[in-house]
């Protein structure tokens, strides 16, 4: 079990796995004061950097689980550079379906909520992981701006421009789905440069050190084309957030 070759080479160097900066993951922590103790369940939790840091800062304790072996590999080490490998471990495994035999105070999707067939399942999904009066944690894409048409949408790496919501109808929707929002932490810009020029140079230099790969011309590709897409397309009409939510 693993991830398409492409997401384990453009995104090996990466240790947060989505337009959060280091900045923004602290921040997520601090708004959700989070006591030591707390028992946190990351479900696609890719090299462990929320899990791992959180332990470190706010003493919490959890789980994160991913079904790519590069990624829980790091997260692993990550948590004995760290010092907190005796508060967290991470699974390789496929996050879709699981339900943790410890309930949570915290149950995170950052960015994964295919998991789930979308946020809906996914929320359910995790419910099924939490404490009563626990907090879930939703990381969803969404329109900075509505893409004219489906092609741009497309240029989005989005399916359709149904595939995402705005601002104000996401934030809505949670509470069709019978919860309240009790706190966010908005991606910016610079955040998605961060998440997406950061695989630039991972691959040039990949390229460098496997030209005979038969999968170099797919890299070489994606590295051609990658940097107008993005200052084109993702960052003037996507949008990243953590959403943390609250049954009612």
């Amino acid at each position: 079990m693993d991830i398409p070759r492409i997401f384990t080479v453009t995104e090996s160097a990466h240790r947060i796995h989505n337009p959060f900066t280091p900045e923004k993951l602290a921040t997520l922590g601090a708004v959700l004061r989070l006591e030591p103790g707390t028992r946190v369940l990351d479900l696609g939790s890719g090299s462990g950097e929320m899990l791992c840091t959180w332990a470190r800062d706010y003493g919490i304790t959890g789980v994160g689980v991913d079904m790519s072996r590069l990624f829980s590999a790091q997260a692993r080490r990550r948590a004995e550079e760290l010092g907190v490998a005796d508060r967290v471990e991470f699974i390789h495994g496929d996050a879709a379906g699981y339900v943790a035999a410890e309930k949570a105070g915290v149950a995170a999707c950052l960015g994964a909520t295919w998991i789930g067939g979308g946020v809906a399942g996914t929320i359910e999904l995790l419910a099924k992981s939490l404490l009563p009066g626990g907090i879930l944690l939703i990381g969803e894409p969404y329109w900075r701006q509505l893409p004219p048409t489906e092609e741009v949408a497309g240029e989005c790496l989005a399916g359709s421009i149904s595939d995402f919501l705005m601002l104000p109808e996401l934030v809505g929707s949670f509470g069709e789905l019978g919860y309240d929002v009790v706190e966010m932490v908005l991606a910016d810009q610079e955040g998605w440069d961060r998440y997406e020029a950061a695989k630039w140079l991972t691959m040039r230099r990949w390229l460098a050190e496997n030209p005979g790969d038969d999968f170099a011309k797919e890299v070489r590709a994606l590295l051609t084309s990658e940097p107008r897409r993005h200052v084109t397309y993702t960052r003037e009409y996507l949008g990243w957030g953590v959403f943390a939510l609250m049954a009612r």
